[in-house]
């Protein structure tokens, strides 16, 4: 360790009441700490015990389980997740760019936040209501390319479509999306260089009545919808990525329908969601790969730990 003042080498000098390393100059008889790692920024809260809470977080707990498990204080655990989300997020940025994929399938998740859309009124947030999560997932790594937030909108669809342009590499692919209209301009303006592009349009029955409302429509029937190119009829398919959209709710409690666990504010329900998928991308192991999504793609040599989030700066 080197003085700052004298530019002469130091010695240690005990430790302070945290357990870091002390150093005291022998000429100018100066003290100081080394520089210390601060992958929490200003929180104060143990490395440790954060990647508990965000481990807890990501395997579908809710945020008052969470502080009664961990005894670490609800804002703490918000303020944290907040973190945590901007992270996954430079990281989402800056490592899928350019993937080579051969089949892209996009789907859209149901969400609200702080109240069902049927009960805003002229005076709540803008943010309030309705909130829908665009996923983009490549059939064969498993690999989540984008994902947008926001209203079920031509806007929020020409941003997650522009970020997919972004996610993906020049060469040719195939896209399968669901009936969902504005996909058709989104699509041709943004993507239609490079992609082979169907609709998987599902026509369900009427709804039930009743205790059964709750229980999942059924399929009438399906029709696909060529657009683009020459989509090959045997990878015309939405199955992994609704697959997914089943795994973001089991393991994000903020999805769970039926209970007071909904978002409250946008801000942390996009850090929650960017947390899950930069963990589902590059921490946990899928079944069927027995590697990481990001391993089968290529953008990661190793299984990522909840630290590896935590200290990425």
């Amino acid at each position: 360790m080197i003085c700052h003042n004298c530019k002469t080498a130091c010695q240690k000098h005990g430790k302070d009441r945290k357990g870091n390393q002390r150093f005291k100059c022998q000429q100018c008889s100066k003290t100081f700490l080394a520089a210390q790692d601060t992958p929490l920024d200003s929180m104060y809260l143990p490395i440790d015990k954060a990647e508990m809470v965000l481990k807890l977080l990501l395997a579908g707990n809710s945020v008052s389980s969470v502080e009664r498990g961990t005894e670490v204080h609800h804002t703490t655990i918000l303020k944290l997740l907040v973190l945590a989300g901007e992270k996954c997020e430079r990281i989402m940025g800056e490592k899928i760019r350019n993937v080579k994929v051969q089949d892209v399938e996009c789907d859209e998740l149901w969400s609200f936040i702080g109240k069902k859309q049927k009960r805003i009124r002229p005076e709540d947030d803008p943010g309030f209501g309705d909130c829908y999560t665009f996923v983009a997932i490549e059939r064969n790594t498993k690999l989540v390319l984008n994902i947008a937030m926001g209203k079920r909108d031509q806007s929020t669809t020409d941003v997650f479509i522009e970020g997919l342009r972004l996610a993906t590499s020049p060469s040719h692919f195939q896209i399968t999306t669901d009936g969902f209209t504005p996909y058709r301009s989104a699509i041709t303006t943004t993507l239609g260089d490079r992609c082979d592009f169907a609709m998987l349009i599902k026509v369900y029955k009427a709804s039930t009545e009743g205790e059964a409302r709750y229980s999942p429509a059924e399929v009438q029937s399906v029709e696909v919808v060529p657009v683009i190119g020459q989509p090959d009829p045997a990878r015309i398919c939405t199955s992994i990525v609704e697959r997914n959209n089943l795994s973001t709710r089991m393991s994000t409690r903020r999805f769970t329908r039926l209970t007071n666990a909904f978002s409250k504010k946008f801000e942390n329900h996009r850090a929650a969601v960017a947390c899950w998928f930069t963990f589902y991308n590059f921490c946990r192991v899928h079944k069927s790969l027995r590697v990481t999504p990001a391993m089968a793609a290529g953008i990661a040599d190793h299984i990522w730990s909840v630290r590896e989030l935590l200290e990425t700066t």
